[in-house]
């Protein structure tokens, strides 16, 4: 019984991945490897017998498997003649294999047909399928799930025969009893249903964490002096997810013993369990028990009652790679499964890769507590590349061979040598020489005059660009279409691009406002050519505002702000208006002359008196502030304006009026001084 669960990330998942030997001697091992194919390999020769891969492998992995019983074909083999209908879900029953999926569906694969046989759907399970059991005797099958339910499936039909509630959590695993009448669930506890009824008939407390194995051992109670009824006096194993114990049960008459009776320690995690039946008190009950680390170990005992000690394994067995020289050292192989042949003397061990396992039969006639098997796996585990490589063929391309390529806009000829002139080539039809090669006649044509220019895209080419950008989110594609400032073509544009674009370009466009604020003016010119020419599109979809939440936020949060930016500009406006017109009032009055005529006197003496009348002046200037200090400074000014201007008499005559309240001089004496 395969404990794995399919390479789930949840932490309470089981290791290792969904396989099981067939129940025909072990002559076929079926994998679900992670990536959702299965697999079918034949034990004897170690060769791929099937594959399939299901229509929903990636998003309905396979996350356990289970072989119909080979007890169905042995009895239908003497019974009356089947009609069509019943033959389809009965007469190749033993050849089925059950896969749970994570959507919770079920997929019935006929190996003999290769092909999918049936799908369970309607009323199962709406989550993850953790485990499928088949029915012995009829054809039924039982399912659980992260759903807490338990499904009956009739396997004819394809449709539900009972669902009930097999736990408050997930249910995990799944086991019939050997006299198919009662039923074994688990999440945490474990569960013992009577499937006639679906009333629960024992409660065991189960383990810490999810179970992951369940399995009777023994099929015989070890008091067989006393009636039997079936179920009382049995014995089966449970395994859980990260829990190195493996528990052993029995099914008492009284209903107050709900502990184990024994356990099994192993290394690690178990992630494939098979036994041997026990059929009497004195057959012990062998255990093959498959751990994450790779080891597998062997128990032997026989279920006598209770006790109290773990018991530990008889032998444990690791295959390993051989050391090659000196440098290198020998590697663990990861023992994947391990399966007990019919004869019970014997083990079928499945080690290497998921994809490419090798199946191998090992006597188990060792006593040694552990054995160590040395297999060289290099060669099965290289990847078979050439046969892909000898599919393709690549074409021979000589030296001298030349590719011409068409001048599409967007593409570029071949560049090639100085072409020859076409004088050469009219004077050579002239002289009647052989006729003219293409290769001369396409470089007379001269295709290679393509400038700089054509590395810019073609105003037509816009739409197309457009939306391949949009599509593959090309962003130095779409800066060339978008940064354009071209109003007509920007219309142009959004005019001819496809409808489906529009939303992505809306998108983008929202990206680029909350940008640099010169793109975003761009921007603005494109998303109004947007929502004036595609309104009516925009208008018929349903689910428009939430799409264009952000751009609507984004407008509402600049257009907040547009109110009182407009106030401000008002107020700035009139400030600047009345500072330039207070400066231009300021202004000299009378605009400065050029004088028509220069005077110049040479005597230096009446200079040096203009000078000696000038301190004098700048003394009685003193002289006056200190007796009129309460004066203001802008007379002052003007007083200095004035002596710069007269002689140092009339510079005496000017202050002395002034002090007295006195205006200018009059234009009179100006002139009379003059």
């Amino acid at each position: 019984m395969a404990a794995g669960g399919g390479g789930v990330a949840d932490p309470f998942s089981p290791a290792g991945v969904p396989c099981a030997f067939s129940p025909q001697s072990q002559a076929y091992f079926a994998l679900a490897s992670t990536d959702g194919h299965l697999r079918v390999w034949e034990t004897a020769n170690n060769r791929l017998h099937q594959e399939y891969v299901p229509s929903a492998h990636l998003s309905g992995t396979c996350t356990c498997l289970a072989w119909a019983p080979a007890r169905l074909q042995a009895k239908e083999g003497p019974q009356r003649k089947k009609r069509k209908s019943e033959a389809i879900g009965t007469s190749n029953q033993v050849d089925l294999l059950a896969l749970g999926t994570a959507v919770g569906s079920i997929l019935l694969y006929s190996t003999v047909k290769g092909e999918l046989h049936s799908k369970l759907i309607s009323g199962g399970h709406d989550n993850k399928v953790n485990c499928i059991q088949w029915h012995q005797d009829n054809c039924c099958l039982y399912s659980c799930s992260d759903d807490k339910h338990i499904v009956e499936w009739n396997t004819q039909t394809c449709k539900v025969k009972c669902k009930w509630k097999g736990d408050n959590s997930s249910v995990s695993s799944l086991c019939i009893s050997p006299d198919g009448k009662m039923l074994l669930s688990a999440g945490r506890t474990i569960k013992l249903w009577v499937l006639e009824t679906k009333e629960v008939y024992r409660h065991f407390t189960g383990h810490a964490t999810p179970v992951s194995s369940l399995m009777f051992t023994t099929i015989r109670p070890p008091n067989e002096s006393q009636p039997f009824d079936g179920i009382t006096g049995l014995y089966f194993l449970s395994g859980a997810v990260h829990d190195r114990l493996l528990n052993v049960w029995q099914v008492r008459s009284e209903n107050k013993e709900k502990n184990a009776v024994m356990s099994f320690t192993v290394t690690d995690e178990p992630v494939y369990i098979d036994l041997t039946l026990s059929e009497n008190k004195e057959e012990p009950v062998k255990l093959a028990v498959v751990c994450r680390d790779g080891q597998v170990h062997l128990f032997e005992h026989i279920l006598n009652g209770y006790c109290k000690k773990p018991l530990t394994s008889n032998c444990t067995i690791q295959i390993a790679t051989p050391g090659k020289g000196k440098k290198s050292t020998p590697k663990p192989v990861p023992i994947l499964a391990a399966g007990f042949c019919s004869d019970k003397m014997s083990l079928l061990l499945v080690y290497g890769n998921w994809f490419q396992p090798t199946i191998e039969r090992v006597a188990l006639n060792s006593k040694e507590p552990h054995v160590c098997l040395v297999r060289d796996i290099s060669v099965c585990w290289a990847p078979k590349v050439e046969t892909a490589i000898t599919k393709v063929r690549t074409p021979v391309m000589n030296s001298e061979a030349k590719v011409l390529v068409p001048g599409i806009p967007g593409h570029h000829a071949a560049i090639k040598p100085a072409p020859p002139q076409t004088e050469e080539i009219e004077s050579k039809r002239k002289l009647g020489e052989n006729e003219v090669s293409i290769e001369e006649r396409l470089g007379a044509l001269d295709i290679d005059t393509k400038k700089e220019k054509d590395t810019l895209p073609q105003t037509n080419s816009f739409p197309v660009l457009l939306t391949q950008g949009l599509e593959s989110n090309d962003f130095e594609m779409l800066n060339k279409v978008l940064q354009t400032k071209n109003l007509n073509l920007i219309k142009r544009t959004v005019l001819r691009m496809p409808l489906h674009a529009v939303i992505p370009l809306l998108q983008e466009l929202t990206k680029r406002l909350q940008g640099h604020p010169n793109s975003a003016v761009i921007m603005v010119q494109w998303l109004k050519c947007v929502l004036t020419i595609h309104a009516s599109y925009l208008s018929t979809l349903p689910d428009l505002v939430p799409q264009l939440g952000t751009l609507y936020q984004l407008m509402e949060s600049r257009v907040k702000t547009f109110q009182k930016l407009s106030h401000l500009h008002g107020k700035l406006i009139l400030l600047i208006t009345q500072v330039t017109a207070s400066e231009k009032t300021k202004g000299p009055t009378c605009p400065a002359q050029k004088a028509k005529l220069v005077y110049e006197e040479e005597s230096s003496e009446e200079e040096s008196d203009d000078e000696i009348a000038d301190k004098d002046s700048d003394d009685n200037w003193d002289e006056d502030e200190e007796e009129k200090g309460g004066e203001k400074d802008e007379d002052a000014d003007e007083e200095e304006e004035e002596d710069g201007e007269e002689n140092g008499e009339d510079r005496d005559v000017a202050s002395e009026k002034e002090l007295n309240g006195d205006s200018d001089l009059d234009p009179e004496n100006e002139s009379e001084e003059e």
